[in-house]
């Protein structure tokens, strides 16, 4: 410090090296450059809550036009922002600016640069550097603040982010502080209002001081979740929702939080009434926001919700989280686990509220527009494995069109001496109500439930049982069922020849050709061998590419009905010596008829040829 005379400049050197901690900020902590206004904005709004606190003491403070004003002159390259707050005192901008960069900080970087370790959140908010984020943008910063009480005095700082900075006296007649930035020539875009408008929406509309732009104030959205529930109307809920979900249609529900206790935390959340565009694209983006006192952290905080619940829209604000640099990295603290673990259970809560109202339209549209996403969880969430599948819905056998069932339901609708609970795996919900699989279970009035969607291949894997009684499904082949009209089979001898006779014909295209106890209408069927997998889950195993084990499509068994005519007719053209081309062709149709239904058929060229064959010779015989 050269110069001690108060009245003068005076130049002070930083107590470390400044280009490091520049470094560090710049390629390290913040990945946008335009987060330095929010950094400047959140100051601004803790230094006019700063001084609105020393006014509850000294009503000479007080006041009631608080406001935060940016002003920009492109042709100057200038951006500044100006507050209403507590101002700073020659020992705070030698203090809380000057001295920022403590040797701690050095002894971080230090560290930072041994190790390829990702910054830890609570290390490095320690020094609250967020001011300096101004320097990536630019070339010169100018501080120019008076200490709000009748005893301020005005000074200026400046800075070019080099190794020092100066403190002078200033003619700033109100209380407050001004930060004007001489920005870069690379980075002028940002005394461009419709740009500054943008970042402001983004991260800073929902402060508590309205943020003027010139004369025109931007933040004109209210921080709803701040308010009571009991002071918000449903139409200002809904307003809120449609601006930070950008959606046009009214919510499904909400959840309207203010959590007190090892984390304080006030949330608004929604689900919306109709799945977001690209929900189901591993790309998807749109996620709840996290706020800090008012001041956007993240605009898609993922972390805050599990996976099966990432179409909830909303804001969660807490007062928890520091206002500085640390908050970049806020998925790994502790804290984001603890709002999340009750995040999640909040909402499992609403859509347990939901599943159990006497009209359950809500929920119904909830299973339509999610259900794909939120069947997910019972395969990666074991804590709460068992409220998830409380909240699973299938259509079934018994339900009717747009209608689902629970898993409790079809227990309570069981008989009782049904011991298994019955499921069939489809490509989708019309070629599963058409499955030939299901004629037994038709005639004999049992229930089963259609999972017609592609997560229900995965998640059917984490469903082997609930109530005590085994999920079973209706494609395997030891099926414990009981025949079906067996006094209209073949006789005993001729089922024997015929079961030989497919077995011979097919060769090793199944494992195995048996007598179908499920079968009422169709001819034949294909079923999975015992420690196979149903066609669905092969389907999805070969679309998955190599390496899957299910590269080949494995051998079934082919179940046959002999009570039906077409069996017969097989039998009594075998009989014919001369009509053994006939029988085979016959064979081979009715088992690539079978692939057809489960949707395997890839030959379809030759199923074409030999269906017309067929027709020449059937029509042949008419004339």
């Amino acid at each position: 410090m050269p110069n001690d005379a108060k009245g003068a400049v005076q130049e002070f050197r930083y107590r470390a090296q400044m280009q490091q901690l520049l470094r560090l900020i710049v390629h390290s902590l913040y990945t946008h450059k335009e987060i330095f206004l929010r950094e400047l904005i959140s100051n601004a709004s803790d230094a006019i809550n700063k001084v609105r606190f020393l006014a509850l003491s000294d009503p000479d403070l007080a006041r009631s036009d608080h406001r935060i004003t940016i002003t920009l002159d492109e042709d100057a390259r200038t951006l500044a922002v100006e507050d209403t707050g507590v101002g700073m005192t020659r020992q705070d901008l030698q203090e809380r600016i000057g001295t920022i960069a403590s040797s701690g900080t050095l002894s971080f970087l230090e560290e930072l640069q041994k190790s390829d370790k990702p910054l830890d959140a609570s290390l490095i908010g320690q020094f609250g550097v967020g001011f300096y984020a101004s320097f990536m943008v630019a070339e010169r910063v100018v501080i120019e603040t008076r200490e709000a009480g009748s005893g301020g005095t005005a000074l200026r700082w400046t800075s070019e982010g080099d190794d020092t900075y100066t403190i002078e006296p200033a003619e700033r007649t109100k209380p407050g502080t001004t930060v004007t930035l001489h920005l870069k020539e690379e980075e002028k875009e940002f005394s461009q209002e419709y740009r500054i408008r943008q970042i402001i929406r983004k991260y800073s509309n929902f402060v508590d001081f309205p943020i003027f732009l010139g004369d025109t104030q931007v933040n004109t959205v209210k921080a709803l979740w701040k308010k009571r529930k009991e002071d918000l109307t449903d139409e200002e809920r809904s307003d809120f929702y449609k601006f930070v979900a950008n959606d046009y249609v009214d919510p499904l529900g909400h959840l309207h939080l203010h959590i007190e206790g090892l984390v304080n935390f006030d949330a608004l959340l929604f689900i919306p009434a109709k799945a977001p565009p690209g929900l189901f694209r591993e790309d998807y983006d749109q996620f709840v926001q996290l706020y800090s006192s008012g001041i956007l952290i993240q605009d898609q905080a993922k972390h805050l919700l599990p996976d099966y619940l990432l179409f909830v829209r909303g804001v969660v604000d807490t007062d928890d989280l520091p206002l500085n640099v640390s908050r970049e990295a806020t998925q790994n603290s502790p804290l984001a686990g603890k709002i999340k673990t009750i995040l999640t259970g909040k909402v499992l809560g609403l859509l347990r509220e939901w599943a159990g109202d006497e009209d359950k339209s809500r929920f119904t549209t909830f299973t339509q527009e999610f259900g794909k996403v939120f069947k997910a969880g019972i395969a990666s969430e074991h804590k709460r494995r068992d409220e998830l599948i409380e909240l699973l819905r299938y259509p079934s056998t018994k339900t009717e069109a747009n209608s689902f069932t629970s898993l409790r339901a079809y227990v309570e609708r069981m008989d009782e001496d049904q011991t298994e609970i019955y499921y069939l795996l489809s490509e989708n919900l019309g070629l599963a109500r058409q499955s030939p699989h299901l004629e037994y279970f038709r005639q004999k009035d049992i229930e089963v439930l259609l999972m017609a969607e592609p997560v229900d291949v995965f998640t059917s894997f984490h469903l082997s049982s609930y109530d005590e009684k085994p999920l079973k499904s209706i494609e395997a082949a030891d099926l414990a069922i009981e025949s079906s009209e067996e006094d209209e089979s073949l006789p005993g001898d001729y089922q024997d020849e015929l079961l030989a006779l497919f077995r011979l014909k097919l060769n090793d295209k199944v494992q195995d050709v048996v007598a179908s106890k499920r079968l009422v209408d169709s001819a034949a069927t294909l079923a999975v061998a015992k420690d196979g997998m149903n066609s669905q889950v092969e389907r999805m195993m070969r679309i998955m590419g190599p390496g899957t084990g299910a590269a080949s499509r494995a051998k079934k068994v082919l179940e046959l009905n002999l009570s039906h005519p077409l069996m017969r007719n097989i039998m009594a053209l075998h009989e014919e010596s001369t009509s053994e081309d006939l029988v085979d062709k016959a064979v081979h149709q009715v088992y690539e008829g079978a692939l057809l239904i489960d949707g395997d058929l890839t030959e379809t060229t030759s199923f074409v040829q030999r269906m017309t064959d067929l027709l020449v010779e059937a029509t042949r015989a008419a004339t």
